[in-house]
């Protein structure tokens, strides 16, 4: 079948059957390439016209619509970092209605990653590993391509990381966010990738405290009011989770981002693929990932907004995150498994959750397994 027909027959299945999803044709094909390869086929599909015709977002529900950072989200479902990392497509994955879109890891010059391959899928467990590497084209090629956005259905931001190279971290991050906060809705400071040397080390509270004020100054002259973020790793400690959320209360951050990949192995991963090295995600991070969220949001409560992800797969996974204390929810990994359709599928089913509770928005949920307030551990 040729492309034009293709399209036709797309187009057509859609409009016969609204419950078609065109993604279980191509699925069995996408499990037979590199994950990568695959990857990048999806990248090439949300540039077409096609991707807007065949999952159309429609319109949210009022109940899903979310304030923060004196913005209004019209739902609380984004896509990770990582699945978009030189913002080729944010607009796209706006379309798909997600109520936001993080694009990157963004480093200051362009660096190629880690050798291939450097991504594993494990169908088994739902769940991948990757050990990409901060691979992107440099801020100063993903800043031209986020000026061109100029209509956003939704926000964009940033997650910015460092040179596998680098020699002086907290300047290279100040770079990036000077370069990049002008074209950002918000900024998320990621120093808990496992995929590069050093990088999680910086999540000590000395070098950690130098980066994140370093960023600040450099944010507050290129873009003061953009929301400043900081990523951390699900593989902390408790009391290193503590000492982070202290210094982002007392450096004022806007917020955290709960969680990056992990490099643990669970004893229950059935797929051969658990021996890779690398950060895994999905299903098997859910469980870690919320737990940290939840011990975040005891500590702080309403004061300092947090963003869950980790194995969000359904509308019921993103209602817990809500409920354990996320005001906005993340995915990636399950889109691998589930296509794009998987967006929709999440709001309908979060809406229907949030009635069923008799709640009359989201941010009424956010942290309700929390409601005698926050402790200190």
């Amino acid at each position: 079948m040729d492309t034009a027909n293709l399209d036709l027959h797309l187009r057509s299945s859609v409009l016969l059957n609204p419950m078609f999803d065109p993604y279980c044709l191509f699925a069995p094909l996408l499990a037979r390439l590199d994950a990568e390869t695959s990857h990048r086929l999806a990248i090439g599909f949300l540039k077409t016209p096609l991707s807007k015709t065949l999952y159309p977002a429609g319109r949210d529900e009022p109940i899903l619509a979310m304030a923060l950072w004196g913005r209004t989200f019209a739902n609380p479902i984004g896509v990770a970092a990582g699945f978009d990392k030189n913002a080729e497509v944010p607009e796209a994955l706006l379309g798909l209605g997600c109520g936001f879109a993080e694009v990157g890891g963004v480093t200051l010059r362009p660096q190629p990653g880690n050798p291939r391959p450097r991504v594993f899928r494990l169908p088994e467990d739902r769940a991948v590993v990757n050990r990409m590497g901060f691979n992107n084209d440099g801020a100063e090629v993903v800043a031209g391509r986020l000026a061109s956005y100029a209509a956003r259905r939704g926000a964009i931001g940033v997650n910015i990381g460092i040179n596998k190279d680098s020699i002086d971290p907290a300047g290279d991050f100040a770079a990036v966010a000077r370069r990049l906060a002008p074209h950002a809705d918000f900024l998320v400071v990621n120093v808990s990738s496992p995929n590069t040397p050093g990088l999680r080390a910086l999540q000590n509270i000395g070098p950690l405290k130098e980066i994140v004020q370093a960023v600040q100054a450099a944010r507050n002259s290129a873009a003061p009011t953009v929301p400043l973020l900081l990523k951390i790793s699900p593989d902390l400690a408790r009391e290193d989770v503590t000492a982070i959320t202290d210094l982002a209360l007392a450096e004022k951050l806007d917020g955290l981002v709960i969680s990056n990949t992990t490099i643990s192995r669970p004893s229950d991963l059935k797929s051969a693929r658990r021996i890779e090295t690398g950060g895994l995600s999905g299903r098997p991070l859910f469980a870690p990932s919320t737990e940290i969220l939840a011990h975040v949001y005891r500590i702080t409560g309403d004061a300092l907004p947090l963003v869950g992800v980790g194995g969000v797969a359904s509308g019921a996974d993103a209602y817990a995150k809500i409920r354990a204390g996320a005001s906005l929810v993340q995915l990636y990994t399950a889109m691998v498994y589930d296509g794009p359709a998987l967006i929709g599928r999440i709001k309908s089913e979060l809406a229907q959750l949030l009635k069923r509770d008799g709640y009359k928005s989201v941010a009424a949920a956010v942290g309700a397994d929390h409601r005698h307030g926050p402790s200190r551990p």
